[in-house]
């Protein structure tokens, strides 16, 4: 099925599922809500597309993925904190990057960043946004200018 990876690649296989309901009837702050719960109990990703349903209803198709052990508390938050009247379930494999965390150091604090690697090498890099967001609000800096710093970081030491 992989036969063109490298036979050292390194990833890991997750057995999950996609649940996935229409709304057309809720609001905005009523989203974020029921995604920031969604998270809480164990959603691995949540996110929403605007859709258009029968008689051309705009409406949110809201997507989350989760483990098979999270499925009955997804399915109550979506029950009880939607309107919806039924959710889709959809099997599937999600194939992710073995992941690393690196530290940086900045002028304000250490950063945490997540590394991707694939074949044996990091192919991915990632400053966590938790770490950039407290030091600019610590700091009372613009978010973009931790970005800046921690890139320039990681930029560095790649040469």
């Amino acid at each position: 099925m992989h036969s063109n990876l490298p036979p050292d690649h390194q990833h890991i296989d997750d057995q999950m599922v996609k649940m996935e309901v229409n709304l057309d009837d809720i609001s905005g702050e009523w989203l974020g809500y029921v995604m920031d719960l969604l998270f809480d109990y164990g959603a691995n990703d949540v996110f929403y597309t605007p859709i258009y349903m029968k008689k051309n209803r705009p409406a949110i198709l809201l997507q989350l993925l989760c483990s098979y052990t999270a499925i009955p508390k997804m399915e109550e938050i979506l029950f009880k904190e939607t309107t919806t009247l039924g959710v889709r379930y959809f099997p599937l494999t999600v194939h992710r990057l073995e992941r690393q965390f690196k530290t940086v150091s900045t002028e304000w604090g250490p950063v945490s960043v997540k590394e991707g690697i694939y074949g044996g090498q990091v192919v991915q890099k990632s400053p966590e946004f938790d770490d950039c967001k407290s030091i600019a609000n610590l700091h009372k800096i613009p978010l973009k200018k931790v970005y800046e710093q921690v890139w320039k970081k990681i930029d560095s030491d790649r040469s």
